[in-house]
């Protein structure tokens, strides 16, 4: 059984399918953590409510990123964490962790990869940017965490149409739901490595 953290900085829908996929069976693993960056998010309403331990690492509360990031592998490393998925985690995550979890720290992102991804885009200006520039399709994509903003190797892909009458807020629906398979299926996948 894996040690899972999820680190979040939102409502917390991608971080639920993952301890939704530990209850039912699928995830061979254990939620052990909750990282998030920000205070009063939803997703740690969530955490409290699955009795999931949380802690908040906010970048202001350091001297650095990269010594908010070794604050948060110490207890990465404490807590016996093999896997870390971000989940809508609105932060670069620093070489500081990325060096210790290679190959066993993911993202979830909403496009297809290669296309509307790294710095600035995330959350519903993705879904802009991809109705703005009149897409047929999109979708959403788990890579692997590297150094940079959304460049780790693709682990993989599911593709949804995008209809002429889309807003960003319908294509975001439509791809959130498809999040939330994916990303559970992933997990429990490298839980089984």
């Amino acid at each position: 059984m894996k040690n899972i953290a999820i680190f979040v900085s939102g409502g917390g829908t991608d971080m639920q399918s993952v301890i939704d996929g530990v209850k039912n069976g699928q995830i061979n693993g254990k939620v052990k953590l909750i990282v998030a960056n920000k205070d009063n998010i939803f997703a740690l309403t969530r955490a409290k409510n699955e009795g999931i331990p949380s802690k908040v690492y906010k970048i202001k509360d350091y001297e650095s990123i990269e010594k908010r990031d070794e604050a948060i592998l110490n207890d990465l490393i404490s807590m016996d964490i093999d896997l870390v998925v971000l989940a809508g985690y609105l932060s670069i995550v620093t070489p500081v962790i990325v060096d210790k979890f290679r190959d066993r720290i993911i993202n979830i992102h909403p496009s297809l990869i290669p296309k509307f991804c790294g710095k600035g885009f995330y959350g519903l200006k993705v879904h802009e940017a991809v109705v703005n520039a009149k897409e047929t399709e999109s979708g959403c994509t788990v890579h692997y965490v590297d150094e940079g903003a959304d460049t780790g190797k693709i682990i993989e892909q599911v593709k949804v149409p995008v209809y002429p009458t889309d807003t960003a807020e319908i294509l975001q629906e439509r791809i959130l739901k498809e999040e939330h398979i994916l990303l559970p299926k992933i997990v429990a996948k490298l839980c089984e490595e």
